[in-house]
């Protein structure tokens, strides 16, 4: 048994290519402190509802053009570089509000359950 475990996403375009341009990393690395989800969408997307969590947070992280991101109705523009944690209760969704592909990650992670993080996690071998 190894100590880690690799896959390969493809390149952004590829993951455009998936069901609605996500790429889960749940199942594919068997993650079991959080999801990560990588999209690439392309101009005109919209995820078409609304949704909140029952406990797990949301942090967004845009890595290429602009989207929109509504929380509770209050639409925030994002765009590269920008990053936007959401509270599970909180009803949100997302779209590209470019001309061009919209690129980003997703992290979900149980509310309050980080314990230990950076340096304060680490261990010199």
């Amino acid at each position: 048994m190894t100590n880690y475990k690799k896959t390969e996403l493809g390149t952004l375009s590829d993951i455009m290519n998936r069901e609605n341009g996500k790429a889960f990393l749940h199942d594919e690395l068997d993650l079991t402190g959080c999801e990560i989800s990588v999209n690439a969408v392309p101009k005109g997307f919209k995820v078409p509802f609304n949704h909140k969590h029952k406990q797990n947070e949301e942090v967004y992280i845009i890595l290429k053009g602009e989207g929109i991101i509504t929380v509770d109705g209050e639409e925030i523009k994002v765009k590269e570089g920008s990053a936007v944690k959401i509270l599970p209760s909180a009803s949100r969704t997302i779209e590209n509000s470019s001309d061009n592909e919209f690129q980003f990650i997703c992290v979900q992670a149980k509310t309050n359950s980080l314990e230990q993080f950076g340096l304060s996690d680490a261990e010199l071998c």
